[in-house]
């Protein structure tokens, strides 16, 4: 229990005629001011409705423009106190919880409120970006979420958006994802968190259409959206992002941003200067290029990096926390949860008669070793060689396209030894593919065919590969075609026993179907065969735990996210992954030690599986062997170190000489914690032991005549919660995923209110998510996990609120627990034999944001006002409980005349603590503005232009206006909530 000032007196007002924080009444709704200033018109006000009828909307007001008096200050000593006949007080208790509930934390508030409160397995790892985000070391939540992959990133989102709604920091959300990717997480943000998002994609955008009128802006219209970056970036969608500010923007696969002069760059510096918090997310944030990756850093905060080619990674901690599963934390928390990684197991493949030819030919004309001649420059060379490790078919396609090149160049040595090697590979039937035996034998081992449940994830880098492989494979594994075959694409025939996904040939609606069928059991998909689009993002592992690359990237990065697919959180089962290794006995050359060389995938492929594995087990991502984190830089790497007659082994090894003292520091694990430590918790006055609790009385006092009746209510006895949702509800149901609601029947556009199944019980909720995955036919469960930020707890939020107008509080009568107040402070039960006032103080800042907020507990009134902390604790000790007595008629004037002594008495509290609060506002900006005075003097000194040093001071005086802008600001708002009247069974009040 804490006691904030042993007899508190009573300050003096401050001689502001309106402040900041400060509660208005105008057009009789309710207020909170966040800004005030003088123009010619008098007083400006810029305020943000607290009212039900106005709540969340923001206004200006004039005074002068509003009329001499119209705009009241609201004054706290004027509350009016009501009497409260509901049973056992429930309608004052609800009102008192949704008061505690939709109070925004403050900004000095640090640690987490929701923690372990969603459809998600504990994992403290997962905790830290939030953690770190509302740290003291962030004067803005903005922060790079770049765990490699399969950690949990949108996990990791989805709580640092729960955070910053409850701290009244979330109201408008703007998610940029790759499209291939938005429905999944969309379904994750709702399912684990009950977070709301609208789709504007290209269905989504037909679904919403009636309601938006032509050409407005549909940002306007829905505060909580998620688009892809690809729509989100053209032309119209330019015009409504200029006029549009956002509390939170989420930038997913942010690597995707870090090219100047591009229009995802563009696009990402538009939005993060029009956002409050930033939250970017990507496994692969680094491209090795130091000036790159500061550009990603300066989306976060501009005054992060003083010289964009020199910085120490230890000095972006504060914005960037990257975890491998070798962090301890993640290890340790990990067991049990998430299987370990099965073999990268190679499947040696001798290559044909005919295949062998092609090689001899790449070998003799293409890629000739001991400084012989070739017919071509040696790129090409690997070009074509890449190619046929691939397939024939792969081959012909890359000929084809060299050929159309070489004839416009008239190269005739090339353009006759591009016709015999198309010869060669026309020559190779079907049955000459050593790979396609190969991958159908060990299909066949994995039990791939009519009648089994196994499902195999097949990747290749080339889309006639794929095609190939769709059209062949499943007939020799014995599925018979049952549908009509298409030209385009033949494999739907098997009745979708067979999927193809590739960035060329697939429309994002149609990944996004192929992704979710992927990974629901009663779909009849068992192959899936991919390009590389599917190696970013893409959650392949409900139903999978077989991967087999038919050809392999010569990039560790790439095979490390390919096997991400399958090996990330969730997975139940060890997966396995296997490559298809053609061999020959064609001689190519010898390394720099003298050992020969053939000219097949052990040349590369196979020494890269190997390796990657290693780099799992050991370094924890692939990265951090090569120093390179982009697929193409490796590559071209590799290319370039083997035309110069390097091996692999010693490409890797320079490669991460070369880049490794910068790039390791910023790769391996950075915020990392060296062991499952506590993450802080935010405490929060509660007046119900569990959410449930307030969720069903509030449907009590809701429904007069019971929910039942009202709303068709039903209770099951697995937990579930079902009823008809009213039409004010209804119409808050418009933002929900039209998946989901599409599960409930609920229309409501169309007013047809289905039914809602919801459920605060967590084991019910996992078995209904695995339940729509394993026999819905839908990833969207029928039932609804309740967290504290579901659409329904607002509703009836909201409903609670609107029982006392602004200017009322309500009076309950208590009986005290004498147990629990001597456990807290032995004079309390003498406090409590008089009435208690409950009263909410807070300052604010310049934007209207809390920087503190108290509960408060005045008692002693009105001889020995005494002031205490109202936490939950000292309610249970109050006995305020479904168990109060409840009474209808107490005595109220007495109790009115002390209400102006216990508001005094509150704010001298506050008066008496304003300096502890001024420190603690300053400490928690304190390391901001050292920061920011440190980036600007290192910037001063490197500038070198006149232009250069004007931008430095732009950026100098934004950080300065920022830091001011976050100080507390104006006097300290107050408001009585309610008053507790002891109940005396003998003498007193009766």
């Amino acid at each position: 229990m804490v006691e904030f000032v042993k007899a508190a007196g009573v300050s003096g007002e401050r001689p502001a005629r309106y402040a900041p924080g400060a509660q208005v009444r105008v057009r009789d709704e309710q207020w909170l001011v966040r800004k005030v200033g003088i123009t010619s018109d008098g007083w400006m006000l810029e305020v943000t409705g607290v009212s039900p009828f106005v709540r969340g909307t923001d206004a200006v007001f004039y005074e002068d423009i509003e009329g001499a008096g119209q705009i009241e200050v609201l004054d706290p000593k004027r509350t009016r106190l009501v009497a409260d006949d509901s049973p056992n007080h429930r309608r004052a208790r609800l009102y008192l919880e949704a008061v505690l509930r939709k109070t925004a934390l403050p900004q000095t508030e640090h640690g987490l409120a929701l923690a372990g409160g969603f459809l998600m397995d504990f994992q403290t790892h997962q905790l830290r970006p939030a953690e770190l985000a509302l740290s003291l070391r962030n004067l803005r939540p903005r922060v790079l979420i770049a765990d490699v992959v399969g950690l949990g990133k949108t996990l990791e989102i989805g709580i640092l958006l729960a955070e910053l709604i409850r701290r009244g920091r979330g109201e408008r959300i703007l998610v940029v994802s790759p499209a291939h990717v938005l429905e999944q997480f969309q379904r994750e943000l709702w399912t684990r968190f009950a977070l709301p998002l609208v789709r504007l994609d290209t269905t989504g955008i037909q679904r919403i259409q009636q309601d938006i009128p032509a050409g407005r802006n549909p940002f306007a219209y829905f505060k909580r959206v998620i688009i892809s970056v690809d729509t989100l970036k053209g032309e119209s969608y330019k015009q409504h992002l200029a006029s549009t500010d956002w509390d939170v923007v989420v930038i997913d696969e942010s690597h995707n941003l870090i090219n100047r002069g591009t229009q995802n760059n563009d696009l990402a510096r538009l939005l993060a200067a029009r956002t409050d918090a930033l939250i970017l997310a990507s496994a692969t944030p680094h491209n090795g290029d130091a000036r790159s990756f500061a550009e990603l850093i300066s989306l976060l905060d501009d005054a992060a990096i003083a010289d964009l080619a020199d910085y120490d990674p230890k000095d972006l901690e504060h914005l960037f926390i990257r975890r491998t599963k070798t962090a301890p934390e993640v290890r340790d928390g990990l067991r049990g949860e998430w299987a370990d990684r099965g073999p990268s197991t190679p499947v040696p493949v001798s290559a044909s008669v005919r295949e062998r030819a092609v090689f001899a030919e790449l070998a003799a004309r293409w890629l000739p070793g001991d400084d012989a001649p070739a017919v071509a420059e040696p790129l090409i060379g690997y070009q074509l060689l890449k190619s046929f490790l691939s397939s024939h078919r792969a081959l012909l396609a890359t000929i084809a396209t060299r050929m159309s090149t070489v004839e416009k160049a008239a190269r005739e040595t090339e353009r006759r030894a591009l016709v015999d090697l198309r010869m060669l590979a026309e020559a190779i039937t079907d049955d000459d593919s050593a790979k396609l035996a190969a991958l159908v034998a060990v299909l066949a081992e994995l039990g791939v065919g009519p009648g089994s449940s196994t499902r195999v994830v097949v990747f290749s880098e080339r889309i006639p590969t794929l095609r190939w492989l769709a059209e062949t494979v499943p007939d020799k594994l014995g599925f018979r075609k049952t549908g009509k075959a298409e030209k385009v694409k033949p494999w739907l025939a098997y009745s979708g026993a067979v999927a193809v996904m590739h960035g060329d040939a697939s429309t994002d609606d149609e990944q996004k179907r192929i992704v979710e069928a992927f990974g629901l059991r009663t779909d009849p998909v068992r192959l899936l065969f991919t390009g590389d689009i599917a190696s970013e993002g893409v959650n392949l592992h409900q139903e999978c735990a077989q991967l087999i690359h038919y050809d392999l990237p010569w990039s560790l990065i790439r095979i490390e996210q390919r096997n991400g697919r399958i090996d990330r959180y969730g997975q139940r089962i060890p997966p396995e992954f296997r490559a298809l290794i053609l061999t020959s006995d064609v001689k190519w050359r010898t390394d720099e030690h003298g050992t020969p060389l053939s000219l097949d995938d052990r040349l590369v492929g196979a020494k890269l599986l190997v390796r990657e594995a290693e780099a799992h087990r050991i370094e924890g991502t692939a990265e951090a062997v090569t120093g390179l984190c982009r697929p193409r830089d490796e590559e071209n790497r590799l290319v370039k170190d083997l035309i110069a007659g390097r091996s692999v082994e010693r490409s890797l090894a320079a490669s991460r000489q070369e880049n490794g003292d910068f790039l390791a520091s910023m790769l391996g694990n950075v915020g990392a914690s060296p062991k499952i430590a506590e993450v802080a918790t935010a405490r929060v006055p509660t007046v119900f032991a569990a959410t449930k609790d307030y969720f069903e009385e509030a449907l009590r006092q809701i429904c007069p005549t019971g929910p039942e009746d009202e709303l068709a209510l039903r209770r099951d006895a697995d937990g579930t919660i079902a009823f008809e949702p009213p039409a004010d509800l209804l119409h808050r149901l418009k933002a929900l995923p039209k998946s989901y609601l599409d599960e409930q029947g609920i229309l409501p556009g169309a007013g047809v209110p289905g039914r809602l199944r919801v459920t605060f019980n967590r084991g019910l909720a996992e078995k209904r998510l695995i339940a729509a995955r394993e026999t819905s036919g839908t990833q969207w469960p029928n039932v609804g996990y309740i967290t504290d930020v579901h659409p329904v707890l607002d509703w009836v939020t909201d409903k609670a609120l609107a029982a006392a107008r602004h200017d009322e509080a309500f009076v309950l009568a208590f009986v005290p627990d004498p147990a629990r107040a001597a456990a807290i402070d032995a004079r309390l039960l003498a406090d409590l034999a008089g009435p208690v006032f409950l009263v909410q103080g807070s300052y604010a800042n310049a934007l209207g944001r809390p920087t503190v907020v108290e509960w408060m507990a005045v008692t002693g009134l009105p001889e020995r006002p005494r002031v205490v902390a109202m936490d939950a604790e000292f309610l249970a000790a109050c006995g305020v409980s479904p168990a109060m007595p409840g009474r209808t008629a107490p005595d109220l004037a007495s109790l009115q005349d002390l209400v102006p002594a216990a508001i005094d008495a509150a704010r001298g509290c506050l008066a008496e603590r304003e300096h502890e609060y001024a420190e603690r506002v300053e400490a928690a900006l304190a390391p901001a503005e050292a920061r920011a005075d440190r980036w600007e003097q290192l910037a001063l000194d490197i500038a070198n232009t006149a232009g250069s040093k004007a931008r430095i001071d732009r950026t100098a005086r934004r950080q300065e206006e920022l830091v001011a802008a976050m100080k507390t600001e104006g006097a300290p708002m107050l408001r009585l909530l309610a008053v507790l009247d002891p109940l005396h069974v003998e003498g007193g009040h009766q």
